[in-house]
């Protein structure tokens, strides 16, 4: 017997975007039998991005969550779609065996391939989220300069050079009124947008598609074999194919997935309404993220708040008191937002891979699992419910790509890799000051 997929049908975190979703779901708890083709158990981007790809594709498609949509990290993030991929060096070094001289190609395109499902799903389906281009890249010391002027010659090569503009310290002041970077890479091709409103906008165009979407569902096992199924407490869902979508909200499988991902708990919080302050601080209304490898991360909401995201607890557990650890930063940041009231402070546990490629692959012949995004997961998770679709229905090319990856498994879970973690953790964040 597996563990079940945890949650428990907590309430939503008390979260900026809980607060402000357009149309909040409310979908049945599973009761009795369902047939169909392929069910997805969970119910966040990877899971609703898998189905809704599935039923375009004309399969019959269920989805168990066991809270409600977008009820974890894709409902409680920074919004911030851009190309950056977590993990892409190892990515690199690893796919090579496979795809030898079309790697740096590969890589490149899956960079952006998430914006464009993005783009096209809100268009098709009307889906309101708050979505909007731009974004900066900022450069805190002048090794960071170095890999940002890298960047900006990559895509020039590769003809993204309408997108980015590198800009000096003079040039980020022109952007934000801030005095904290010494330059930036400002890209017009990466998005902004209000996550858990996409989740849910997802959820109905998939719903709309005939999907059968089921909250409040907790999954108590995984049947195997010729007649997949699977089972909760007053239900069972048969299928021809299961996908595993629950990241690391879910201990389910542990014999296999077991020691393979481990939960980082990242802190946001949003100001009060700004006014006229939001406009003179960000004018352009940009994403903005840094270049340390345990950074900051903010932009405006809709309604002119500072939404400011920053570092990570990778002991597993819950920050006390998110609005007191990030305070400092915003005002390192904005010093002009010196005692700003803080209206939301939540956080989210993040899927975080060693190596830091997404792990995909099969448990059995017709069991799949997708996870692991280490907080890259808006543009990945659809770029990922896209691969796993056309694995489901018999294109295993990118698939396979992903799955030939080796993942390194910790012994003992989470009680031995979170600890390995924060002092892997702390350890870059040494290196970041020597650089």
């Amino acid at each position: 017997m597996n563990a079940p997929y945890q949650g428990g049908s907590a309430p939503r975190s008390p979260s900026y975007y809980s607060a402000t979703i357009q149309q909040e779901s409310d979908y049945p708890a599973l009761r009795g039998t369902v047939d169909v083709d392929v069910v997805v158990i969970g119910g966040g981007f990877t899971g609703v991005a898998s189905a809704l790809e599935l039923a375009e594709r004309g399969l019959r498609v269920a989805i168990v969550e066991s809270n409600k949509i977008g009820w974890g990290a894709s409902g409680r993030n920074g919004g911030q779609v851009t190309g950056s991929l977590s993990g892409d060096g190892a990515m690199r070094q690893q796919m090579r065996n496979t795809l030898g001289s079309d790697v740096d190609d590969f890589i490149w395109s899956l960079r952006w391939r998430g914006h464009d499902i993005i783009e096209q799903r809100v268009a098709k389906y009307d889906i309101a989220c708050d979505l909007k281009h731009g974004h900066l890249h900022a450069a805190m010391k002048p090794a960071h300069m170095a890999e940002l002027r890298a960047n900006f010659e990559e895509a020039q090569r590769r003809g993204m050079g309408e997108h980015v503009t590198l800009l000096d310290a003079a040039g980020v002041r022109g952007q934000l009124a801030s005095e904290l970077y010494l330059g930036a890479l400002k890209n017009t091709r990466n998005m902004h947008l209000h996550p858990l409103n996409l989740c849910l906008g997802e959820a109905r165009a998939a719903a709309g598609l005939g999907v059968q979407i089921f909250e409040h569902t907790e999954v108590l096992d995984i049947v195997h074999g010729a007649h997949p199924a699977v089972l909760s407490a007053h239900g069972r869902i048969n299928a021809r194919q299961v996908l595993l979508a629950g990241d690391v909200y879910h201990k389910l499988e542990q014999g296999k997935l077991g020691g393979k991902i481990f939960p980082a708990m990242g802190g946001i919080v949003t100001t009060r309404p700004l006014g006229e302050l939001a406009t003179q601080l960000n004018p352009q209304d940009l994403a903005v993220y840094d270049c340390r490898f345990v950074l900051d991360y903010y932009r405006l909401t809709a309604d002119g708040r500072l939404l400011f995201g920053g570092g990570a607890n990778y002991s597993g557990h819950d920050s006390r008191d998110i609005a007191a650890e990030l305070r400092p930063c915003i005002e390192r940041t904005f010093p002009q937002l010196k005692g700003v009231e803080i209206d939301y402070q939540w956080s989210c546990a993040m899927g975080i891979v060693v190596n830091r490629i997404p792990q995909l692959g099969k448990l059995s012949d017709n069991v799949w699992y997708c996870q692991g995004y280490s907080g890259h997961g808006v543009a990945t998770s659809h770029i990922m419910g896209e691969i796993m679709a056309e694995a489901i229905t018999g294109t295993l090319q990118r698939f396979d790509t992903f799955a030939a990856c080796k993942h390194i498994k910790v012994p003992l879970g989470s009680k031995l890799g979170n600890p390995l973690l924060a002092a892997g953790m702390w350890y870059y964040q040494l290196l970041e000051k020597l650089r």
